[in-house]
């Protein structure tokens, strides 16, 4: 510890400030969300488009990672995600937070592909992340789901017929806990 610095950035909880932690939320009517579900081979997309309480869903699918390096892959990754985000223009992207569970390297490479993902969103285009636990709590209804009940839950609230693949479905539920969220904060704010 360097002297002279404090142990801790804020000596108290009353310092917290919730609202500095999260970008702005930008009243518009239709808002365009694209989730993110990231993975050093595969990346899920999912885009929707959330009014009020409705969610419909636009577009699905998975980015996956060519080349045998790292950095290969990511740089991939970061093509793929901008040429994404040039077609469809989405108001906001939302993305699955990082959680180490028992394999740090698979976490560090976890987090390096969010960094490549994250990096190819223009500036300006607010992001928002959420653990994966409050996305299961969301769509599901409990943080301990597993990936079956994902990926039914995402067919019968998006109305999407025939197979959906994992990543894809994890995208998707990212998106929309987003739009539950954005939809809890706008009705907050107007109350």
């Amino acid at each position: 510890m360097i002297r002279g610095m404090p142990k801790y950035r804020t000596r108290s909880w009353r310092a917290f400030d919730p609202g500095a932690a999260a970008p702005a939320l930008a009243p518009i009517n239709r808002v365009r969300i694209l989730g993110l579900d990231p993975g050093s081979r595969r990346t899920g997309f999912g885009l929707i488009e959330s009014q009020g309480a409705d969610s419909v869903h636009i577009i699905h699918g998975c980015i996956q990672s060519e080349g045998e390096s790292l950095a290969e892959r990511l740089r991939f990754i970061s093509e793929a995600v901008a040429a994404l985000v040039a077609e469809h223009r989405p108001h906001e992207v939302a993305i699955e937070r990082v959680f180490v569970n028992r394999n740090a390297d698979s976490a560090l490479k976890l987090g390096q592909a969010r960094g490549a993902a994250l990096g190819a969103v223009p500036l300006g285009t607010p992001v928002f992340e959420y653990a994966p636990r409050a996305i299961k709590m969301t769509v599901v209804g409990y943080g301990g789901a597993e990936k079956q009940q994902i990926v039914h839950m995402m067919q019968t609230l998006l109305k999407i017929s025939g197979p959906l693949p994992l990543d894809p479905a994890d995208a998707l539920a990212v998106a929309l806990c987003h739009a539950h969220s954005r939809r809890l904060h706008v009705l907050a704010a107007g109350a």
